[in-house]
């Protein structure tokens, strides 16, 4: 089973973003997990080494996945609503997300998760249409498509706020990705035991 998928050379020019971008950066995880997680868009790290999440936000997804019991390689599909690195790291563009929007349903379809996270709220308004703030939204859990989504906020925003207090970001993100981690296993259950 292949658990990290290759970034492809860049033939696509829908939305603009490859006027600087090199690389379309697909995924990393594993496509037969039934849990997705859905960031924004690659980083300059994340475009040149052709997977999404593996700068210092993605550092601290993995550590609070690992914390909670689960193997971000073998537990987890992670992807970005836009494949191609805004120039400057900028938040993509409605029309970037619009465009982009076909590549992410494709990919949601064929890994067919039972559970989609959406960290941060690019994600949340490329999956939803929502654009109410991440803070509004994240930790509730919402039927969208027949599968279980749950907000959360964006690694990059727990960097911003590291104090694992109890109901500050950080530890709010934790006890999010219990509830998901409790979910899957759930299903599992489920699943295994009729």
């Amino acid at each position: 089973m292949k658990t990290q998928s290759s970034s492809q050379e860049l033939d696509c020019h829908a939305c603009g973003i490859d006027s600087q971008a090199t690389k379309v950066v697909v995924s990393r995880g594993n496509p037969l997990s039934r849990l997705m997680i859905v960031g924004e868009a690659p980083g300059a790290l994340e475009e040149e080494v052709g997977l999404p999440f593996v700068g210092r936000s993605g550092k601290v997804l993995d550590k609070l996945l690992e914390e909670i019991g689960l193997n971000p390689a073998k537990d987890v599909y992670i992807c970005n609503a836009v494949k191609c690195r805004p120039p400057k790291n900028r938040r993509p563009s409605k029309t970037e997300l619009r465009v982009a929007a076909p590549w992410l349903e494709q990919q949601i379809k064929l890994v067919d998760p039972w559970i989609i996270v959406l960290a941060g709220s690019t994600a949340v308004e490329a999956v939803l249409g929502d654009k109410k703030p991440i803070s509004s939204l994240r930790g509730i859990w919402l039927d969208w498509n027949k599968r279980c989504v749950l907000p959360i906020f964006h690694p990059s925003y727990l960097l911003r706020n590291p104090s694992r207090i109890k109901g500050k970001p950080f530890s709010l993100t934790l006890e999010d990705l219990l509830q998901v981690r409790n979910k899957l296993y759930e299903f599992q259950k489920v699943l295994c035991h009729p």
